[in-house]
């Protein structure tokens, strides 16, 4: 909860809500809450990911797979970047299934003559196969009994409220929601909206979840684009981070909240290196590279190297 605050920063130090909390309030219950790992993950998720990892191919290396017939095998995007595969991705790692996963280049690259269409995709077990991220999250949940509260009606609110909440952006899986379509970025304005709606809806339940204190089908919905967003937006307007307790007080806990998550923090979370080097790959979404993010992008990796100088 607690780190040294640098004497001089080009990024301010940004405690997480949870934090801050812990500091007014002169408790650590919190803290002796979570004193075993198997505590954390016996209280945020009532399933545990696969003891082994899937079975992985890589479709533009490997030949026709044999597909299982006793589990479900994932499509979803070759590296990474695409938020609707994350989705699925998710759900099946928070709920403990076993699955396959074929990963799909979608990056202009050849397709596989077994695969059309858009990732993610689910080739069920009955060899029927499935698209649409949510109506996959949405079926897996119902399917194996997740307990992600897929039925319940503020949970598809909550959903639906996303598409509504982020705004209109040049189309791309790899940068999503983040360029105008002459390759520039949204204005810091028009973030700052979208950041503060969402920490609006967070706020209008207790707890640290979109519906509550449950992780349900609603916060997978919005977690891969959060999560790019936290990590981007530094990149391309200084000093806006959405995990900023003191302006997106809801959203800082979700964040915080999320990372507890096994199945998420150590299976499917991206990193800060990861998705700023998307960002600096032309053609992903931007057109090109603005001038200015390289800068901004300078900028953290000179601060982030001087903190964990100091941090030794």
């Amino acid at each position: 909860f607690f780190c040294k605050m640098p004497s001089t920063s080009a990024t301010p130090w940004r405690p997480t809500a949870t934090a801050v909390a812990a500091l007014f309030l002169g408790t650590l219950d919190l803290v002796s809450a979570f004193s075993a790992w198997s505590d954390v993950e016996a209280r945020v998720s009532p399933h545990s990911p696969q003891d082994e990892a899937p079975v992985s191919i890589d479709s533009v290396l490997a030949s026709t797979p044999s597909f299982s017939s006793t589990k479900p095998t994932l499509f979803r995007e070759r590296h990474g970047w695409c938020p609707y595969s994350e989705r699925v991705w998710l759900t099946l790692e928070y709920g403990g299934i076993e699955y396959d996963e074929i990963r799909i280049d979608n990056t202009g690259g050849g397709q596989p003559s077994y695969f059309s269409g858009q990732t993610p995709q689910l080739h069920w077990p009955d060899g029927k196969t499935q698209g649409e991220s949510m109506d996959l999250v949405y079926a897996l949940d119902q399917k194996y009994n997740l307990g992600l509260k897929s039925d319940d009606e503020y949970v598809r609110e909550c959903v639906r409220e996303f598409s509504n909440i982020f705004p209109r952006a040049r189309p791309s899986s790899r940068a999503a929601y983040l360029f105008q379509y002459n390759g520039e970025p949204l204005s810091r304005q028009t973030f700052e909206q979208t950041l503060q709606k969402a920490n609006e809806l967070l706020g209008k339940t207790d707890g640290n979840f979109f519906c509550g204190d449950d992780f349900t089908a609603a916060d997978i919905a919005w977690a891969p684009f959060l999560e790019r967003y936290r990590f981007q937006l530094p990149c391309l307007h200084e000093n806006l981070y959405p995990d900023d307790v003191f302006s997106y007080f809801h959203l800082s806990d979700w964040y915080t909240a999320m990372e507890l998550l096994p199945a998420y923090a150590c299976r499917v979370q991206g990193d800060a290196a990861s998705w700023r080097k998307v960002l600096n790959m032309a053609g992903f979404g931007n057109a090109g590279v603005p001038a200015e993010l390289n800068g901004n992008i300078d900028t953290l990796l000179q601060t982030e190297d001087r903190l964990a100088r100091e941090a030794t």
